[in-house]
């Protein structure tokens, strides 16, 4: 398992190139949404904002545990945006 400095950096990268990617979409699509592509930055930071005060948790009894359940969030999040830049 990753440390927590490896792990908050992979969540920071992959939520950034998600929103870049939908104010890409933003400004070079034919048919993008801004309210729809807002909605998606403001998705990404809040699942960041959430991933991060998990990981920032200490009082935790399993801790391979609790970061397994913490990464299959964060993929399952990550996935879900990037379908919903995809459909802009």
């Amino acid at each position: 398992m990753a440390n927590k400095r490896e792990l908050k950096k992979e969540l920071n990268d992959v939520f950034a190139n998600i929103i870049e990617a939908a104010y890409l979409q933003e400004d070079y699509g034919k048919n993008a949404d801004n309210a729809k592509v807002e909605e998606i930055v403001d998705e990404c930071i809040d699942a960041f904002d959430a991933l991060i005060a998990r990981i920032n948790k200490r009082d935790v009894e399993d801790s391979k545990k609790h970061y397994k359940d913490i990464r299959n969030d964060f993929q399952s999040n990550a996935q879900r945006l990037v379908e919903k830049v995809n459909s802009l």
